[in-house]
């Protein structure tokens, strides 16, 4: 079992103390994973057993919440819930709530894994953050920039992609692996110490898009285990 580190004196995540402040803090000088640490109220796990069983990702409309029956410590769940999505609509933000059972995953992953299992950055062709929080279940992973490598980058396993690819090491075959979403996947390096993202601390994390003043904040989803229990997830 790994054990997840939380390092959040690390100069590369920054520490904010309000909603307010997580909106306007910029991403400069190497910061690219910002984190509103919370201690929420409320019985999030009553909320996951009263939406029932269930497989895969599962969008949760806010009337289906509404109308749940559950305890004032659910209710008060529930309102955090939607009081997140509302502030994140109220700054242009389009924030979708999930109760994940499990992701799809790679069914053959070949050379470079790109399901959300695999440490990656997100991309956008515009300037564009990632905000997300878990509310419920196992919590999103990071990884420092100086403890990752780009798998394309792996001399074995570029080599084997350019095998793949079947030409030349050019604008071409960069292009390609950018086209399978190869560019976006990172290793941990030997000794690498990846850290929890926790339970209802809201994030606000760099994406890789073109003239990014920071490099994306490497992140990946938890494995589901069979059994476990399943994740409440917001994301914009």
């Amino acid at each position: 079992m790994t054990t997840f580190t939380p390092i959040p004196g690390h100069p590369s995540n920054k520490l904010v103390r309000s909603f307010d402040e997580l909106v306007a803090a910029p991403f400069i000088g190497g910061v690219n994973a910002l984190c509103w640490p919370r201690t929420l109220p409320g019985d999030f796990g009553e909320v996951v057993g009263r939406l029932g069983a269930g497989e895969g990702i599962i969008l949760l409309e806010e009337a289906w919440l509404a109308s749940l029956p559950v305890s004032d410590a659910g209710r008060a769940a529930i309102g955090i819930l939607l009081e997140d999505q509302r502030l994140l609509r109220e700054h242009d933000r389009d924030p979708v709530l999930n109760c994940i059972h499990d992701y799809p995953r790679d069914l053959e992953p070949g050379l470079v894994r790109t399901d959300v299992f695999s440490f990656h950055a997100d991309s956008a062709p515009v300037e564009a953050d990632t905000w997300l929080c878990t509310y419920h279940g196992p919590p999103s992973e990071g990884l420092r920039n100086d403890e990752a490598q780009r798998r394309v980058d792996i001399a074995e396993t570029r080599a084997q992609l350019l095998d793949l690819f079947g030409g030349k090491d050019d604008e071409d075959f960069r292009e390609w692996l950018t086209g399978h979403c190869y560019d976006l996947h990172y290793a941990p390096v030997p000794g690498a110490r990846p850290f929890s993202f926790g339970l209802g601390n809201l994030w606000r994390i760099a994406v890789d898009w073109p003239g990014s003043p920071v490099p994306p904040c490497i992140h990946r989803a938890p494995e589901a285990l069979p059994g476990g229990p399943p994740r409440l997830l917001l994301i914009s």
